[in-house]
């Protein structure tokens, strides 16, 4: 059976930081945490704009703004399609100092971009940003 579906990626910019979520995964491994950007899968009939402001929501308890587009991306998993559209967004100063992460969560890091590669894992997503001007 053929499944696709469609993600949206949250790049959260202030000047010349990003910001990273640490989001447990595992307790049984090593390392049971990974560091990533926002992430959300979009609900049938949803539109993608609307997922990413309710993932935001979500993830950080504030409303943020999307800014841009950044980037789309395509990825096939055996049968799986994964089709995603990356966001460019920020945060006022207010949203930024109210932030409060959901359980899973287990804090979260402003990165210069240069050090991506120490934090996020996940060569795809790497990939993706290689070229991208953000």
């Amino acid at each position: 059976m053929k499944n696709t579906y469609l993600r949206v990626k949250g790049i959260v910019k202030k000047g010349d930081t990003y910001l990273l979520l640490k989001r447990w995964v595992d307790d049984r491994i090593p390392e049971p945490f990974v560091w990533e950007f926002i992430d959300a899968e979009v609900e049938h009939g949803e539109a993608p704009d609307d997922a990413m402001g309710k993932a935001i929501m979500e993830l950080l308890s504030v409303h943020g703004t999307i800014d841009k587009v950044e980037y789309t991306w395509s990825q096939l998993l055996g049968d799986t399609h994964c089709v995603g559209i990356a966001y460019l967004c920020s945060l006022t100063e207010d949203e930024e100092a109210n932030i409060v992460l959901p359980e899973e969560y287990g804090s979260y890091e402003w990165v210069k971009r240069k050090d991506f590669p120490r934090y996020i894992e996940n060569q795809y997503v790497l990939k993706d940003l290689e070229g991208k001007r953000l």
